[in-house]
């Protein structure tokens, strides 16, 4: 049986070179940015973000190096890498999506808030987590590897914004940080003016 999405459409023809040129991005190659997102510049909150293909969550839209390593539309969901030395990663933060994390290379621990406790779950690469949506979720490598890598994806054709824990919101404050009511990363000081 054919999926009738499919269904009297001409089977595309794509060449080598056309495919590494428009849907391959190598990991040994891919830089991405230290401020992607308001909680980076905060102490065990620094991380590398790359976005490798879709509509990524980011809240830096002027930082040419977030956009996505894949140029090729990505329909219903996005892939983000996150490089991280051992006990750093992303504060408490929540999506209107769902998460899903996978590590590629070193242990990532992925927590969130049951009501005040922390509660933690440790996984290995090949595990795999989905963070469901609206809980107040972060990571943070458990690794020794300071390139250790995790694939977070985020589901849906609209991504939204993050919705961080006051308390980041607080400490990203006395970084210099703040992000405006668009959701997008602002210098404290530009919000003043």
């Amino acid at each position: 049986m054919i999926d009738p999405r499919l269904e009297g459409k001409p089977v595309p023809k794509v060449s080598v070179e056309q495919m590494e040129r428009d849907h391959v991005a190598r990991v040994e190659t891919m830089e991405g940015s230290d401020l992607a997102f308001l909680d980076q510049r905060i102490p065990g909150f620094e991380r590398e973000i790359i976005n490798v293909i879709g509509q990524s969550v980011t809240e830096n839209v002027d930082d040419p190096d977030l956009a996505p390593k894949i140029a090729a539309p990505a329909h219903g969901f996005s892939v983000t890498y996150v490089r991280a030395g051992r006990g750093k990663g992303a504060a408490l933060h929540r999506h209107p999506t769902e998460e899903v994390f996978t590590p590629i290379r070193g242990a990532w621990e992925v927590f969130w808030l049951e009501g005040e406790d922390e509660r933690v779950v440790l996984i290995q690469p090949g595990d795999i987590v989905n963070v469901p949506i609206g809980i107040f979720r972060g990571f943070r490598s458990a690794s020794d590897d300071p390139d250790a890598l995790l694939i977070a994806v985020i589901g849906g054709p609209d991504p939204g914004k993050v919705d961080w824990h006051p308390k980041v919101i607080e400490d990203a404050r006395a970084t210099g940080l703040e992000v405006d009511d668009e959701g997008n990363l602002r210098e404290v000081s530009e919000a003043a003016e």
